[in-house]
Order: C-alpha cells, then sequence, then structure tokens
C-alpha cells in the first residue's frame, strides 16, 4: 500500500489503515487509532463547487460519495448516522448519469467556495457519464439546477467601514524599541517594504515598545500623535478600549452594533499609506542602557495592548499580532528575567526545580493571551532576532494555540529573516495573500468510532455530541476544532477509539469526514470536506500488519512524547517511549520465547524502532546544549508538520557526494563521513554541507577555479545547489552551515549520527570516531530484542 500516494489523494496518513473490531482488541495495538490530516494540502485534482453542501439534519455530515441515493424520490441517506435526507428543490435534475461533483466515487475531497467553479481536467476526460450540470464550470444553463444557496448572497465574515468597503486582513506591527539602532534600521526597511505591497484593502496598525507601549493614530495627520500604556501594568481587554476610546465609538442601534466615529489606530492601507510610513521612518532606538542592566522591555503588554486594539475594532477578515523583538521582557506581564544582569535567564534545570521566578506566572499570563486569541480570532506571530533567549518558551502556547509563526534568528539583517517575513506575505495567482483565518476543524464519524482528541495548532470549542470520547488526548472532549490560522501545510494530528455500544460486523466499513471551514482573506468563507471510509477487520487479520504506517506512527509517537515532556521529565518521556515499543515489538514481531537471536519484524514494522531511537536522541526530548526557547520552537514546529516533515526532524537524511557518480542517501552513521567525498545533511532546521579533508584541503588550493578540474567544480556545486533548493521550500528558513571534517562546525553533523564507532570501540587506522557514551543503534536493537521476547 502505497501511504504517500493516498495521502495525496485524501490528505490524511493512518497509522493503522485497518482498524481490530473492538476496543480491546485497538488498545492492544500499543500504537493509538490516529490520523495525521493536512485539512488544506494543496491538489491539483481538487474540485471547487460554487454553491454551499448539503448537510444531514441529524448528524451534521455533508453529502458525500458514500451516500445511498434514491433517485426517484429524491432522497440521500446518510453514511454516518443513517438517516434519509430529501433532496432541495434545485437538485431536481439528479440522476444516475447526471451527478453533482461531490457523489463523484473518485472525489474523496471537495472544496466548496460560492461564487466559483474549477473542476480538475481529469473531469473531462473520465467519468462522462457523471457530468453533472452544476459540476462542470456551471455555465449560464445550468444556473437553474445549481443548489439555491449557490444563487444567495455568500455569507462570508467581511467587515466594511462606515463607508460600506469591504476590508481585508488586519496587521497590528508591534516593534521593539531597545534594540541597537542597525537592527532596528533593518527592520524598519523590511516592514517598509511590507506595506508597500500589501493589498490596499488590508489593515495595518503599529504598535512599539519599551518601558512604555505607545499605539499610533494612523488618522491624525498633522503630527504623531500616540496613546501611552505603562508597561509594568496588566490591563483587561476592556480597559485597553476605554483608553483608547473605542468603547465610545460603537453604541447599540436598533439591536445592532453601528460604528458612529471613524476611529484611526486600525486603518486600510489605502487610507494611512503615507502616515504609517513616516511613523516607521521616524522609530529610533530607545538609547543607551545602564551598564550591568538589561533594557526595559515590556512586551507582554505590548502584546495585551494590540490584541486588545483588534478586539475592540472587531475585525472579522482574519488579523496577526506581529512580534518584532531583540530580548527578553524585563518588566510587566510575561516578564522572562529581571532588568539586572546579575540574574541570568532561566535554563531547563531551572524550570524543573521551579528556580525560574517568573515562568509559571508568565505562562499563566499568555494562556489567557490565547483564550483572547481563539476567541477574536487572531493570529500571534514573533519574529525574535538575538544571541540570547526571549522569552519564546513562555510565548509558545499562545504562538502555537493560534498558528501563528515563530522565527529565532540572530541578526534583523540577514537573509534568514528578510526572506521569511518576505514569504509570509506571498500572493496567490489572483494577488491574493495567501493567509487563512479563523477556521474550524469538525470530525464526523460513525456510531461506531468516538474521537478522543487532537495534536497540533488548534484548540478545544467543546462541543460535545454522542462520538466525542471520554478518553481525552490533547485538546479533546470535542468534536470541532478552532484554528486561528493555518496554511497548506498545517497538520494536525487526530486520535480516536473503537466504542463499545454495539458489536461490530468485521468486513464492513466505518467513515470520517474532515469538515475545514475557513477564511481565504476577503474573498469570502470556504469549505472543503474530505469523506473516507475503511474497513474493520478480524483481530489476527493480516490486512492489520499491511495497513500499518510506520512513518505516520513515528510522526504521531512524537507528538505524544512532545505533550507528554511539556509536563514530566525527559529521562519519564523516554522511558515511557522504551515501555511502548518494547510492547509493541513483543505483539508485532517474529520470535521464539527467549531466544533474541531469532526475532524478525517483517518490513512493515521494521523502520519504526529506528525512528525510536533518534526520537530518544533528538532535540525534543534531549534538551541538554538547548535553551527553554529553542526546545520550544522545535516542538512547536514538530507539531504542526506533517509526516515526511517530521520525519525528518526526528531522523535526519544524509547524502553523498563522490566523483564515483550521481549523489546518493548513505546511513546516518559515522562510517558515513569519509575524507574524499561530500556530506549533505538535513535535519529540517540545519542542512549542513560537510566537506571531507581531502576535498577542503583540494578546495583551499583552489584546484575547482582550474579549467582542467571541472569535475571537482562540479562536485562543490552538486550540494550547493541542493541545499539552496532544500532551503528554498521551508518557513521559517534553516541555517545552512559549511563546514569542513574535524573542524568546530561538524559537530551539528556528528551530534545526529548514529555514534556506531567511539572511543570504546575497537580503532581502525583512518576511521572517524564519535566521542560519547551514547549507545549505537546496533546495541540498542539487540537490548530491544533481549527485552522483546521476555513477553
Amino acid at each position: 500500500m502505497d501511504f504517500v500516494e493516498l495521502e495525496a489523494i485524501e490528505g490524511l496518513r493512518w497509522s493503522w489503515n485497518s482498524w481490530p473490531a473492538s476496543r480491546s482488541e485497538a488498545l492492544s495495538l500499543v500504537i493509538p487509532l490516529s490520523i495525521m490530516c493536512t485539512p488544506l494540502m494543496e491538489s491539483s485534482e481538487l474540485p471547487i463547487l460554487p454553491y454551499e453542501p448539503l448537510i444531514c439534519v441529524k448528524c451534521g455530515a455533508a453529502l458525500n460519495p458514500y451516500a445511498r441515493v434514491e433517485y426517484q424520490s429524491k432522497i440521500w441517506l446518510c453514511p454516518f448516522c443513517h438517516h434519509k435526507n430529501l433532496f432541495p428543490k434545485s437538485y431536481a435534475g439528479i440522476g444516475e448519469n447526471n451527478l453533482p461533483a461531490e457523489l463523484f466515487p473518485t472525489y474523496s475531497t471537495v472544496e466548496y467556495h460560492p461564487g466559483k467553479s474549477t473542476m480538475p481536467a481529469s473531469a473531462s476526460s473520465s467519468n462522462l457519464s457523471l457530468r453533472p450540470n452544476w459540476g462542470n464550470g456551471f455555465s449560464s444553463s445550468s444556473l437553474s439546477s445549481m443548489p439555491s444557496s449557490a444563487n444567495s448572497s455568500n455569507p462570508s465574515l467581511n467587515v466594511t467601514d462606515t463607508r460600506g468597503v469591504n476590508t481585508g486582513p488586519a496587521f497590528v506591527f508591534v516593534v521593539d524599541l531597545c534594540m541597537a539602532e542597525d537592527e532596528l534600521r533593518a527592520l524598519k526597511n523590511e516592514l517598509l517594504l511590507v506595506v508597500s505591497q500589501l493589498p490596499e484593502n488590508a489593515l495595518v496598525a503599529l504598535v512599539t515598545f519599551d518601558s512604555l507601549v505607545k499605539v499610533y493614530d494612523l488618522g491624525f495627520a498633522d503630527c504623531t500623535r500616540v496613546v501611552l500604556f505603562h508597561g509594568d501594568r496588566e490591563l483587561s481587554s476592556t480597559e485597553i478600549q476605554q483608553f483608547l476610546q473605542l468603547q465610545s465609538m460603537r453604541q447599540p442601534h436598533m439591536g445592532k452594533v453601528v460604528a458612529v466615529q471613524k476611529q484611526g489606530f486600525l486603518l486600510a492601507v489605502s487610507e494611512c499609506e503615507f502616515s504609517v510610513t513616516a511613523a516607521i521612518e521616524e522609530l529610533h532606538s530607545s538609547g543607551t542602557v545602564t551598564p550591568g542592566y538589561r533594557p526595559l522591555r515590556a512586551t507582554g503588554a505590548a502584546i495585551s495592548v494590540a490584541l486588545g486594539l483588534l478586539e475592540g475594532c472587531m475585525v472579522k477578515t482574519g488579523s496577526r499580532v506581529m512580534v518584532f523583538t531583540s530580548g527578553p521582557a524585563t518588566i510587566g506581564p510575561g516578564i522572562v528575567v529581571q532588568s539586572d544582569r546579575a540574574y541570568s535567564i532561566r535554563n531547563h534545570r531551572d524550570v524543573v526545580n521551579g528556580r525560574a521566578l517568573f515562568y509559571e506566572k508568565s505562562c499563566s499570563f499568555y494562556k489567557r493571551i490565547s483564550q483572547r486569541l481563539c476567541d477574536a480570532s487572531v493570529v500571534l506571530d514573533l519574529f525574535a532576532c538575538s544571541l540570547d533567549q526571549v522569552g519564546a518558551a513562555e510565548l509558545k502556547v499562545p504562538i502555537e494555540s493560534s498558528g501563528g509563526f515563530m522565527m529565532l534568528g540572530e541578526l534583523f539583517e540577514s537573509d534568514q529573516f528578510r526572506k521569511c517575513l518576505r514569504q509570509l506575505f506571498n500572493r496567490d495567482n489572483d494577488g491574493n495573500l495567501k493567509m487563512y483565518f479563523d477556521a474550524t476543524i469538525e470530525v464526523v464519524t460513525t456510531n461506531d468510532v468516538k474521537v478522543c482528541g487532537a495534536l497540533g495548532p488548534c484548540l478545544s470549542l467543546r462541543k460535545r455530541n454522542d462520538r466525542v470520547s471520554d478518553n481525552g488526548i490533547g485538546q479533546g472532549a470535542t468534536s470541532t476544532w478552532k484554528l486561528c490560522s493555518l496554511t497548506n501545510k498545517t497538520c494536525i494530528a487526530f486520535f480516536f477509539e473503537v466504542s463499545d455500544n454495539h458489536k461490530i460486523e468485521p468486513g464492513s466499513a466505518f467513515f470520517i469526514q474532515f469538515i475545514t471551514r475557513y477564511q481565504y482573506g476577503a474573498t469570502g468563507i470556504r469549505r472543503r470536506v474530505t469523506t473516507v471510509a475503511r474497513r474493520w477487520v478480524l483481530k489476527h487479520s493480516p490486512e492489520i500488519s499491511a495497513g500499518f504506517d510506520q512513518e505516520a506512527a513515528a510522526a504521531v509517537t512524537a507528538r505524544l512524547a512532545i505533550e507528554r515532556a511539556e509536563s514530566h521529565h525527559a529521562r519519564d518521556v523516554i522511558r515511557w517511549l522504551d515501555d511502548n515499543l518494547i510492547q509493541f515489538c513483543s505483539k508485532f514481531g517474529d520470535y521464539i520465547q527467549e531466544d533474541p537471536s531469532s526475532f524478525r519484524l517483517s518490513s512493515n514494522f521494521s523502520l519504526y524502532p529506528q525512528f525510536m531511537y533518534y526520537l530518544r536522541r533528538s532535540q525534543f526530548l534531549n534538551v541538554f546544549n538547548s535553551s527553554p526557547d529553542e526546545t520550544a520552537f522545535f516542538r512547536l514546529m514538530l507539531n504542526r508538520e506533517a509526516v515526511v516533515g517530521s520525519l525528518i526532524m526526528i531522523q535526519p537524511t544524509l547524502f553523498q557526494y563522490s566523483f564515483d557518480g550521481p549523489p546518493i542517501p548513505v546511513l546516518l552513521d559515522i562510517c558515513s563521513v569519509s575524507s574524499d567525498v561530500i556530506l549533505l545533511f538535513d535535519s529540517y532546521f540545519c542542512v549542513v554541507i560537510h566537506y571531507g579533508s581531502k576535498i577542503a584541503q583540494w578546495r583551499k588550493l583552489g584546484y575547482h577555479k582550474d579549467p582542467n578540474h571541472e569535475n571537482f567544480k562540479k562536485l562543490l556545486e552538486a550540494p550547493e545547489l541542493d541545499a539552496g533548493q532544500l532551503i528554498a521550500e521551508r518557513l521559517p528558513l534553516p541555517k545552512l552551515i559549511h563546514c569542513d571534517q574535524h573542524s568546530s562546525q561538524a559537530r551539528f553533523l556528528l551530534a545526529r549520527l548514529n555514534p556506531s564507532v567511539t572511543q570504546n570501540s575497537t580503532y581502525t587506522e583512518g576511521s572517524e570516531i564519535i566521542l560519547t557514551d551514547d549507545v549505537s543503534l546496533q546495541v540498542f536493537i539487540d537490548h530491544l530484542q533481549q527485552l522483546a521476547v521476555q513477553g
């Protein structure tokens, strides 16, 4: 079974593609029944339907290819709850040879976008007998057969200002003034470029902070006018709006809230481009800092004020609070460290031992911010450029839960920052910003399946029904989740369990449907519906093993591990991983009791222990030599990445370039390091080009500049081109590192290699070794086999 090809069709990767027919049998699988869902995965075969979906009045499922249709009586039977639903009059022309696209058997995923129709090219060449009037371009002659909702006005969430003009998404730029003048200058240049390229209907606001928080009135053209907030105070949303006089700008009239006065803090680019550009250009660093002290930086207060501004203006087209900072908060809510440099910033040991003075209080403050972000559908982004920590560990929860972006860099003058910011503001072919806001994901299941929860950049909306399990995992106790923002690559892990309410017949099918509702810029509400089916199987059915996706299982296990790591010590998490792996191998391995040499795993399971070995050693669990900020960033990225990206994070890839032929993948092992090859190492967060000692020596002698050594020149260029392609595809951009064998920078590669040869091994002249006490992969597997065969 090709799980990658299946993912391209469904946008889903299942840990188990065949499920046992009882809860006890499902629990014995060790790895939970789960689905890695990328709800907005790009697909050239995705049909866009210009009308609203038909919804089952009983369970809320959308019409799909698995529904039974009675053409004579114009009734469709919901496959989830078996309720009979009437087709509306607009479906009067439905028939076996005239089906709407959502009933095409080849379309497990369709997208509803009132007002636009796009059918895949394959629809014109296949299923000709099924081609419906309303599924192929919506010609004027077919409008009468469209669902009535397609002819009605689009119920989008667009807001209008007092003149009735549709507005676009809103951006509040929150700028730290404590950074050095040259850094601030580089940041200003990028912000000016962003503003100049925003759509004219996009809303912008400017907030700056040091010890004070300043909100700029962009509608006051005579001079610079700001509202000041003390950075050491925690204000409620209502108090912030009162200080900004936003409360007086909305008065109830005939049961509705109407604007009675135009505010100037958040305006369309078309109205304030000159004033916001002038304000950004006039920004200057706060000045010198007292020796021995950190700058007074009120990051938490600035975020709260920016959020209060958006809450007061009631933006409904999606909005982002974008924070640009160069250091930790030292005063006010969200404080990370005291201003006095005699006090060092917290590390992992301080957090574990309770010696981080402000950590718990600041995390509590940002959890409250998370709920406000969710309620207002606001995204929080963090761009931090500093050689020290900035408090990303405390900020992780609101950034992750809102689907925000985090970048930890060194300089605002760097290409990494510039490319990240520009890529975030990319546009599609129609000129719209490629940003998706205010999304919800609803999961509908058949009676015999219950949803346990989700792990990823989402929040539970606490919408329970009889298909929701009492055993919560991650964001549980709901069938619907909120995502303030997502991308085409955002991936959520959903967890399920088998219901014991009634006996399940092996061989019968069960269904799961994902309904994703989201706002795309100012173009209105879209709904993407994915409906999939799998079969129940007997306990010892070979279909269970055949349907095991070990890559998806590794990604799911990694998310469960980092969730556990937030509340448990790393050693306890690794022990939990080991116990689960032993149970897994004991259940699915072929062996003779008490005979480790007889242990075998089939090809469908053989890579999973290897993934777990590298997960145990990864920066997600092994926090040694990582700061709390770095660990928070790594875990945030893993918790939203799809299966392929997650695997690269867990077990990096390694390619070898030599004179012997094209590049080839090699083992992630110290034995792959050689003096006469170049290695390209990709751990997702950094890309390393490692030159063997001979290659490095020839490069230093300039052989690649000699026309007689053209092959050597091409050998040096090949990994550079491949590395450039890897970097261009990711956001945030990974760090590119060039290093020579035996140099200090080579540690970025050596730290992730399997230490099959160490200082304790039998030394072979010319071989590379790793100085470590870690066990090698082979020793790990040997121990695993010894423990597995005892069960």
